[in-house]
């Protein structure tokens, strides 16, 4: 507990200095303007860190914004962060969920099919090559050009991040099992199915979770890059549009947070199911 209150607190006192030096220059600058002279060291701070648009703003704004769009707004009004989070949410965990599926299925034909092994995971490799911000804008236009629109265009850019650490942990999983471990399932004359399911499916548990953590997080992140190139009007994306035209820096960093946070909840919850399902299968986590 300890060592995170430090972590923490380091973390606070640093953004604090930060701000106080990115701030400064544009301060003097407005004092220079209105014939602000002798300023005390105190009244410099308190201004600095409480400008209206900051170049950086300071923890305690960011706090306020938060609490501001989150418990003053009602859910339902468009200017509530957790209206524009829950719809930023769903597009990410419907992309994870099919990110997770289709990194399994492809896992399991790449284990079974030793041609699939030498041709699909090469392209699956490549694939990520390819910068997301490039290849977001393109999912969208042709989704739509053929009629999809609405949340399924960004979730398929958040199933695209999401199936690749997926389907390479997964692999990993199932090759997990040891040699001897496979010859005893042969000795007993057990069926690949029998050995998939009693043997190489239990062993990659652990790999799988620990995929999908990852691949929660970067379907957040996902759901938020597809919504930027749609000029969506709501979800986190457009929280992050509107305060960069708009120049709402505290808008952003409180949108960024809220983001950081909801990844920070979804790891959370992969980690709990890794638990409990370790915990069925008489191992711990």
């Amino acid at each position: 507990m300890w060592p995170v209150i430090v972590v923490i607190t380091g973390i606070v006192v640093i953004w604090y200095g930060s701000a106080v030096m990115l701030n400064k220059p544009f301060q003097h600058d407005m004092y220079k303007r209105a014939n602000v002279e002798n300023v005390s060291f105190s009244q410099l701070l308190g201004d600095t860190l409480n400008q209206e648009r900051p170049v950086l703003p300071a923890p305690h704004q960011v706090y306020q914004e938060l609490y501001k769009t989150t418990v003053e707004k009602k859910i339902t009004s468009k200017r509530s962060l957790i209206y524009h989070s829950w719809i930023t949410l769903s597009t990410a965990l419907s992309g994870f969920v099919m990110g997770t599926l289709l990194g399994i299925l492809l896992a399991v034909g790449i284990i079974h099919n030793r041609a699939l092994d030498k041709s699909l995971m090469p392209w699956i490799i490549a694939s990520q090559t390819i910068p997301i911000l490039a290849i977001a804008p393109m999912i969208i236009v042709v989704l739509n050009a053929i009629g999809i629109q609405g949340l399924l265009p960004k979730a398929f850019i958040s199933t695209y991040l999401s199936f690749f650490p997926v389907a390479v942990g997964m692999v990993k999983g199932l090759r997990s099992p040891e040699t001897s471990h496979l010859d005893l399932m042969r000795t007993y004359n057990a069926s690949a199915w029998q050995t998939f399911w009693k043997l190489r499916l239990p062993a990659s548990l652990p790999f799988l979770f620990t995929s999908m953590k990852v691949a929660v997080a970067i379907a957040m992140v996902g759901a938020i890059v597809g919504e930027l190139p749609t000029g969506a009007v709501a979800g986190l994306g457009a929280r992050l549009l509107a305060g960069s035209y708009y120049g709402q820096t505290i808008q952003i960093w409180s949108a960024l947070v809220m983001a950081s946070v909801l990844a920070a909840c979804l790891v959370g919850l992969v980690s709990l199911g890794n638990r409990w399902v370790l915990a069925r299968m008489g191992a711990s986590a």
